[in-house]
């Protein structure tokens, strides 16, 4: 299928094709237009953070990631708080809310626009942002998906009191990660 959004993507419109391509349509492709020229969508494209769309841009009702994840009945081992980084992400930029030092996922979220706003700029296409991006929204799935695990299946978390560093604490949280099954390594998005 084919999606499209407005171009210049940033957090929840590099988040929400990052879920798209793993949960979604693995063979999605994605169209950018500019901003106020939303009328320049391609027919029969899935518009998305566009207004007007089904799966509006962020509000009330939550972000684009949000929306798609109801839409599409998603739910995964650490989606979720993969979802409430994007939240707070958008909180931080739009709303002033500072995390306090404690706050793992305002915490994350903080880091999380640091590095969009880097990908931004070394990445002169919104394709490029994509594929800079993919690898870790990757990485924190998968470590929002361990830490899930270990809670919801009651483990401990590995540690590295046998003397080979971090060796054993590893070890065993890909062996967790990897007996869950991993996601599809879909590779990077297409345009068409």
């Amino acid at each position: 299928m084919q999606w499209v959004t407005r171009q210049y993507l940033h957090l929840d419109r590099v988040a929400t094709p990052w879920l798209i391509t793993r949960f979604v349509d693995a063979e999605a492709t994605f169209v950018y237009v500019p901003w106020k020229e939303e009328h320049l969508a391609p027919a029969g494209a899935i518009a998305f953070s566009m207004p007007g769309a089904e799966l509006g841009p962020h509000d009330h009702s939550g972000s684009t990631f949000d929306k798609v994840m109801r839409k599409y009945s998603i739910s995964a081992p650490g989606l979720d708080q993969l979802a409430a980084v994007i939240r707070a992400g958008i909180a931080y930029v739009l709303e002033g809310y500072r995390p306090a030092p404690d706050d793992q996922i305002g915490q994350t979220a903080v880091g999380l626009l640091a590095f969009a706003e880097g990908v931004f700029l070394t990445n002169q296409s919104d394709d490029a942002i994509l594929a800079a991006s993919f690898p870790v929204y990757d990485a924190l799935y998968a470590n929002f998906k361990v830490l899930d695990l270990l809670k919801t299946q009651g483990l401990a978390m590995p540690d590295h009191s046998d003397g080979r560093g971090p060796s054993k604490k590893f070890e065993g949280l890909r062996r967790i990660y990897n007996d869950a099954g991993k996601p599809t390594p879909y590779g990077p998005p297409t345009v068409k």
